[in-house]
Parts: C-alpha cells; sequence; structure tokens
C-alpha cells in the first residue's frame, strides 16, 4: 500500500463482501477488486473511472453501468495462467495414467498391473479458446508431442498451437479430437456451448477438462452423457452452481475429477497479482495506456 500511496493515491480499504456505498466512495476514480457488485451499487459513483478486477473472468461486472458511465475495466489476464496450465497437464495425466485407480487400490492396500494405460504422445487436443491459459498449457503439452489444436473466434493462429480453427468449425474439430479442454471466457454466447449435440461429437474415448466456467457446460446433459458410459474421463474444476451440491450425481461417477474451483491457486498468485495491479495504477497516474483492458460488451 505504501508503493501505491507513492504514486499519489489516497487508499480507501473495504472488505468487498461488506461494500455498500457511502459519501466515502463519491470521490473514487479507481475500484480494485473481484467481486463487490450484488452490495456496491456502483453506478451512485459518480466520479468512477477505473475497475481494476483481480481476476480474468469478467461476468460479474454490471455491463449496462459500466457502458453508461464509459467506464474502463481491466482483467488479471494472465496472472493465473501458468498454475492453470500446469493443472491442465496434470488433469491430462492423471486421467491417461489412472492415478484416480491406483489411489483407490492403495487404499485397500491391493497391488494390481493395471495394462489399460494410455499415451498422450500423438494425440489430438482442442482447446476451446486460445488465450493466455490454453497458450501456457499448450506450451507444456508440446514436450508429450501431441497434436495441439485449438477453436477461436477466426481462426487466428496462437504461440504453440499446430493449428487453430474459426469456432464455426468446432463441431466437426471436435469430432476428430482425443481430449477437448475449455479455456474460453463465459458470455450469452458461450453459455452451454458444449451441450448434448457436443458431447455426441466427443470420441466414446474422450477426455474432457473445464477450468473455465461451469455453465459453458450443460452439466445435465453431461451427466446424461456419462450415465450412458460414454466419456473415459472428465476434470472439473468450475461448475453451474458453486460449491457443488453434494446431492449432485457427478460426486459419485468415478471417471469424473472434481476440484473446488482450484486450478489457479499457486504459491506467486498474489505476487503476480500485485505486480499487474501496480503497473496499472501506475500507468493511470501517469496517463498512459493500461494494460488488460477489456470489451464488457462482447464479454473479454
Amino acid at each position: 500500500m505504501d508503493k501505491i500511496r507513492k504514486l499519489g493515491y489516497d487508499i480507501l480499504i473495504t472488505n468487498e463482501n461488506e461494500a455498500v456505498f457511502t459519501n466515502s466512495y463519491k470521490d473514487v476514480e479507481v475500484l480494485v477488486c473481484y467481486n463487490p457488485f450484488s452490495t456496491l451499487d456502483i453506478s451512485l459513483m459518480e466520479q468512477l473511472k477505473w475497475i481494476q478486477l483481480s481476476s480474468i473472468g469478467i461476468d460479474q461486472v454490471p455491463n449496462d453501468v459500466v457502458q453508461n458511465n464509459s467506464i474502463v475495466v481491466t482483467n488479471n489476464r494472465g496472472g493465473y495462467s501458468i498454475p492453470m496450465g500446469e493443472w491442465i497437464v496434470l488433469k491430462l495425466l492423471e486421467i491417461y495414467k489412472n492415478s484416480y485407480g491406483f489411489h483407490q487400490r492403495k487404499q485397500k492396500k491391493e497391488w494390481f498391473l493395471d495394462k489399460s494405460l494410455l499415451e498422450l504422445y500423438g494425440k489430438k487436443i482442442l482447446f476451446i479458446g486460445t488465450g493466455t491459459i490454453a497458450q501456457e498449457a499448450a506450451k507444456r503439452l508440446q514436450g508429450f508431442e501431441m497434436e495441439i489444436l485449438g477453436i477461436n473466434t477466426n481462426g487466428e493462429n496462437a504461440p504453440w498451437f499446430n493449428k487453430c480453427y474459426p469456432t464455426n468449425m468446432m463441431a466437426e474439430t471436435i469430432a476428430k479430437s482425443d481430449i477437448v479442454v475449455l479455456t474460453l471466457p463465459y458470455t450469452e454466447k458461450t453459455h452451454h456451448i458444449i451441450d448434448s449435440n457436443s458431447l455426441k461429437m466427443m470420441k466414446d474415448n474422450g477426455v474432457l477438462i473445464n477450468v473455465s466456467r461451469g455453465s459453458i457446460v450443460d452439466e445435465a446433459a453431461l451427466i446424461e452423457h456419462l450415465s450412458n458410459g460414454h466419456l473415459m474421463g472428465v476434470a472439473l474444476d468450475v461448475f453451474e452452481r458453486e460449491p457443488l451440491p453434494k446431492e449432485s450425481p457427478l460426486w459419485d461417477i468415478d471417471r469424473v475429477l472434481i476440484s473446488s474451483h482450484n486450478s489457479w491457486i499457486s504459491e506467486m498468485r498474489n505476487a503476480r497479482k500485485y505486480k499487474m495491479i501496480y503497473d496499472n495504477m501506475k500507468r493511470f497516474i501517469e496517463g498512459k495506456e493500461l494494460l488488460n483492458k477489456v470489451n464488457v460488451n462482447r464479454g473479454y
């Protein structure tokens, strides 16, 4: 805080879970936060010029207020990409090498030679969304000699990918892929983009990994698809409802790996987040272009 004060800022610190508008907010020009918007009415903050989010996702931001008041929004793009890239590799290896099965056998002290294990070598992996998270995962997967494919809006090339395709080729690209990884932002257009039809396109022994947002996947359709014996493995770090309700059938399906929205965590997360926030606050006070500006209307 002292370093930020030395830039020329007066700082007001509030627990964002308890943030409500008061007169002390009336002159605030910069809001650094994750999600205070359920209690804090930013439409009353008439001097607010810029919101710096600590998250990558921006779906918590009240778009109408931001657009009507010409408020600039920046996010933490890239801040969690390294641990999330590592997490994707971890979950893929867990499924292909059946670590869950070995863990179950250890609990029972059972010695067993599992001959069902698979190689990543030569497999086709498809990332739907080719931003920084996907790129960090793709970089790490290069060493496994996989064919790394991507889907983005226009099929533009992305670092570490062998080939990228436009969104209108998603179905046919899913059909030829062994693994599908979801690393795209949540918007109205991406809501349930993985639905019953998309799941039917996947190979029966395919793998699905989601580290983006839960509502990108139609969970009811996924549960039905799994109940019919399809897919070799699924790794879910995000869900339509969080925490995942105890009554969800997903808990009881052995080939579904569940984690508690944990993929972004690492010992470096706060250092990276602080550096990004500090650099942007320095740019703001100096009148320079901000980093990681997002289009709230587009959703990323």
